[in-house]
């Protein structure tokens, strides 16, 4: 028996295989991954017979297919940020279009990881029950109300048939009625957690240890320090430097904000000099 055609039905070994190629999905951003991975093409006309037309299967590159990019969350103490490594985009795409950060609601905003048709509906799910729930209660959400909402919507989409599981992670954040700021992420299966900082995407291991390593309490004394955490992660992994990382950063009653390419590059260079004077330091002390 094949156990990963059903969605509903474990291996002998207690897999659920669907709900693990929509994990792999969160990091290639394609249910079939990136090697050799070709496209199905249905052309007509491409061959004749006594009977006439018929179809020829041509198997051709998938190459809108890639590699999930890097999203990043830092928990501060009165701050929660978001960064994203941007995908290259084509010469004449409208880059606004591309966004993988979107608010929830006023205190609460996502970052995603995977299939973006698949985001859109989640996203969409979510700001709806964000909205009844003000009409309904008369105030906002808490971000874990709305976390354990999507995750119980991705839940259920891993037990019955017809269906498959949404092929995103998500990192979500924002701020309680209290003020405390909240870290959550979300994966395929409906699992959920509170962080103080994470990561998901392509290289998520080895940014969650460069975080490991490099969260304390000094490293977020500040929100500028919490937005230079989240950079130098995100640098972890990223080759080209402040023009490929988006940053939202949000504050208790403030609304999301975005921050431009020159604030980032502004925090870039602020990085490399600060590295560039601990690389003198270590010399001075060797010599």
């Amino acid at each position: 028996m094949s156990y990963d055609r059903a969605i509903t039905v474990f291996s002998p070994d207690g897999h659920l295989f669907q709900v693990e190629y929509a994990q792999e999905a969160v990091k290639k951003g394609s249910t079939a991954g990136e090697r050799g991975l070709c496209l199905l093409v249905i052309r007509a006309g491409c061959f004749e017979d006594q009977r006439g037309l018929r179809p020829r299967c041509i198997r051709e590159p998938a190459s809108f297919l890639s590699a999930s990019p890097e999203r990043v969350g830092v928990r501060g103490k009165d701050i929660v940020v978001l960064g994203v490594e941007k995908k290259s985009v084509a010469k004449l795409q409208d880059e606004r279009t591309v966004r993988k950060i979107c608010a929830l609601d006023d205190n609460v905003c996502m970052a995603f990881a995977g299939l973006t048709a698949d985001a859109r509906i989640v996203i969409n799910r979510a700001r709806v029950e964000c909205q009844s729930h003000r009409l309904t209660v008369e105030d906002p959400v808490t971000v874990e109300y709305i976390t354990r909402y999507i995750a119980s919507l991705k839940q259920r989409y891993t037990q019955s048939n017809g269906r498959r599981p949404f092929g995103i992670s998500a990192l979500i954040v924002g701020f309680d009625f209290d003020g405390t700021p909240r870290l959550y992420q979300t994966d395929p299966s409906g699992t959920y957690h509170a962080w103080k900082a994470n990561a998901i995407g392509r290289g998520a291991k080895s940014v969650r240890e460069f975080l490991e390593k490099n969260y304390t309490d000094e490293a977020i004394e500040t929100d500028d320090l919490t937005i230079k955490l989240v950079i130098k992660a995100l640098l972890e992994v990223v080759q080209s430097g402040g023009k490929n990382i988006e940053l939202a950063v949000m504050r208790r009653d403030q609304p999301l904000k975005i921050l431009n390419p020159e604030e980032i590059e502004k925090y870039v260079a602020e990085i490399e000099k600060e590295k560039e004077e601990n690389e003198k330091k270590k010399q001075k002390k060797a010599s």
